[in-house]
């Protein structure tokens, strides 16, 4: 479908964002902020050739066949659109205020969080938090069609780690929160299951993925996958969503209709990239639109544990021009996605990444269960984290609250509203980008 709203008059809300700054004090202990420089190679970026074994990360792109979509969307009904699936959003996202201490815990210490939301414990129970996107990504008006609208992922069981609430099941789910964000006192969501079509499109199944990386570009969602996958990036479709006619826990086809574990609705992937064969293939593990590059561009970091004998690396893929081929990456002759630029850092444990004119964020996952995470701005010369508490630690960016797994680290850039949006255990929040740079320096 088309690309809504370019060109479209942008709503000048930075000044009023910027005075709305949350009283957050209940969730960390004040702190003073400076500022932290690493000249060495710990952190600062440094460039490898796309071409060079370290830097060369081909995508390779497949479709859906178009008739196993047809084939499912005539067995379920004609697909709809996000508006759609909005207009159904009636599960409420609490207010920082109406959050409990422990939740708002796991927001950051320095620079604060200008707004944050809690989804409801219940309603989240055994799933964990993944990768934010939001409108702001999807077109540069921030607006799909006329509203305002953030992606939140969740992951259930099979994916390699338990949930937020007890032990992991045995079947893996992934789930978005299509959220309502046009009242920014009141966001409301609705939830849709993400799935893969099987049997020529006459069934589906559910996706198996952590979420640890999702980007709505134009029409598309694309959102990485797990660790045993060849499929590096799944492709859905946001035109392309279908209403699941049974409640149930199943997923798929069941007897009377179609069951999307208890969700309304369903999204069919329509395509993946998948990664070269071979041992020892690196994957993205987290990305992000970077709207200030042209073309528009996805940027992607690999995860690598702290204690890992090498360095972590980070590549950047064009994003394509082609209306016909509206939210994929560029590709060349094969149908393949090569990245444009590719770099090294000493950072390890990256679970979000944001790259933004010449710098590069990158959030570094706390070191214990109850701790914050750092988040850094890189470049090919420098590293900067922020410093705060008394002892003027760089772990002031979001945690977890028990579990390492509770934070998802996801970036996510509103460039037309200057904020940056991530989520934190059961906190949704935002902040400007210009609040990290002040902090940085």
């Amino acid at each position: 479908m088309k690309h809504r709203g370019r060109h479209r008059r942008r709503r000048a809300l930075r000044a009023t964002l910027a005075g709305t700054a949350l009283a957050l004090t209940a969730a960390a202990t004040a702190i003073s902020a400076s500022q932290a420089t690493v000249a060495d190679a710990e952190g600062a970026l440094q460039p490898i050739g796309v071409s060079t074994a370290a830097g060369r990360l081909p995508l390779a792109e497949h479709r859906v066949p178009e008739r196993w979509l047809d084939r499912l969307a005539s067995e379920m009904g004609r697909p709809v659109g996000v508006a759609t699936v909005l207009d159904d959003a009636d599960r409420p996202l609490r207010n920082v205020a109406g959050c409990s201490t422990a939740e708002k815990r796991t927001l950051p210490v320095e620079p604060a969080a200008t707004r944050a939301y809690c989804f409801d414990a219940a309603d989240t129970r055994g799933w964990r938090p993944g990768a934010v996107t939001t409108s702001g990504d999807a077109d540069d008006d921030g607006r799909w069609g006329e509203h305002r609208v953030i992606l939140s992922g969740w992951t259930r069981g099979g994916v390699g780690g338990g949930s937020m609430d007890g032990p992991a099941p045995e079947q893996g789910l992934a789930k978005v929160a299509f959220v309502d964000a046009d009242d920014s006192a009141r966001l409301r969501y609705d939830w849709a299951l993400l799935a893969v079509p099987v049997d020529g499109g006459r069934d589906y199944r559910g996706l198996v993925s952590p979420l640890s990386g999702m980007v709505w570009y134009q029409d598309k969602l694309l959102v990485t996958t797990r660790e045993d996958d060849r499929d590096a990036l799944y492709v859905y479709d946001m035109d392309r969503i279908q209403r699941a006619t049974v409640e149930s826990d199943a997923v798929g086809r069941v007897r009377g209709g179609w069951a999307a574990h208890g969700s309304r609705y369903v999204l069919p992937a329509v395509g993946s990239y998948t990664l070269p064969g071979g041992a020892g293939v690196p994957r993205p593990a987290a990305v992000s639109l970077d709207r200030s590059t042209s073309p528009d561009s996805l940027v992607a970091s690999e995860w690598v544990p702290a204690d890992a004998d090498r360095r972590t690396r980070l590549w950047r893929y064009a994003l394509s021009r082609d209306p016909a081929r509206s939210g994929l990456l560029a590709t060349g002759s094969g149908g393949r996605a090569n990245p444009v630029e590719a770099y090294e850092t000493g950072t390890a444990d990256v679970r979000g990444v944001l790259a933004y004119r010449s710098g590069w964020y990158l959030d570094r996952a706390p070191g214990s269960p109850d701790g914050h995470g750092t988040l850094w701005r890189q470049d090919a010369g420098s590293a900067r984290a922020t410093e705060c508490g008394t002892d003027e630690t760089r772990h002031c960016w979001s945690g977890g609250s028990g579990s390492l797994s509770h934070g998802s680290g996801s970036l996510s850039y509103w460039e037309e509203t200057g904020e940056v949006w991530s989520q934190s255990g059961r906190m949704l929040f935002a902040l400007p980008l210009a609040s990290i740079d002040r902090a940085l320096g």
